[in-house]
């Protein structure tokens, strides 16, 4: 049995799950409304009284023990999504680097000869902040998680952290290997 797919996941108040009969589960919240198409081999269950979610696979084959844990993640991420939300936290490092939002578009201005000006989904609401002696932050917030995963991916690989210094756009809390640079010529 897998150790996740097993797990029930527990349905808060004001959440809401439905099954439709081509298997596509639908998870509405007070933050939002998700969608996710489930593989016919998998069951999703809803125990109403208890308020409690379980995930079933009908053999122990490798692709549905696969597809069990896979499943039973991303409902649970849903659930906690149109509930809770998720955050992700980028910081900017690098002299001149700045960011600064208005509305749904980021403004970054990381090195180049221009400023990137990038507009994000509507899912994803962005806020920066640039405090005196600390490094410019991105905080992104969003009920889907994928989603939100992407947006963060695509804002990083605009100036990655290069290895020298560690200049570019990290993830909070990112370790980063530094390579030592070229050593003096001894005499």
């Amino acid at each position: 049995m897998s150790r996740i797919g097993k797990l029930p996941i527990h349905l808060p108040k004001g959440v809401t799950l439905t099954i439709s009969d081509k298997n596509l589960v639908t998870v509405k919240g007070p933050l939002g409304t998700l969608e996710q198409n489930v593989d016919p081999a998998i069951t999703v269950n809803v125990n109403e009284a208890d308020a409690l979610i379980t995930v079933q696979r009908p053999t122990d084959q490798n692709r549905h023990r696969a597809l069990h844990g896979l499943y039973r993640s991303l409902i649970n991420n849903m659930v906690k999504g149109v509930s809770e939300g998720f955050t992700t936290v980028q910081e900017i490092i690098g002299v001149g680097y700045k960011a600064s939002s208005e509305g749904r578009v980021l403004e970054l201005a990381l090195g180049y000869s221009h400023n990137i000006f990038m507009e994000l989904p509507k899912e994803v609401t962005v806020e920066t902040t640039a405090e005196r002696g600390k490094n410019p932050t991105i905080i992104l917030k969003s009920h889907d998680k994928q989603l939100l995963g992407q947006v963060a991916t695509k804002i990083r690989s605009l100036r990655k952290p290069e290895p020298y210094k560690g200049k570019g756009i990290r993830f909070m809390n990112e370790v980063v290997r530094k390579k030592a640079g070229k050593a003096a010529a001894s005499k």
